[in-house]
């Protein structure tokens, strides 16, 4: 699952990176990292999540 979150992430930077989305805090490319930010705390989640469960 994490390596799926992983690709999506990945790409949705690039995408960003080419055109920037224009969400919220996305106007600008420079604004990638933000999307690594939110990323990392996603795969934090379900990581811990998944080892609370198992």
């Amino acid at each position: 699952m994490t390596k799926i979150l992983s690709l999506l992430i990945v790409a949705a930077m690039i995408l960003h990176l080419i055109r920037p989305l224009g969400l919220p805090g996305l106007k600008k490319r420079g604004d990638f990292w933000k999307i690594a930010v939110a990323a990392l705390a996603a795969i934090a989640v379900t990581v811990g999540l998944s080892h609370m469960h198992g």
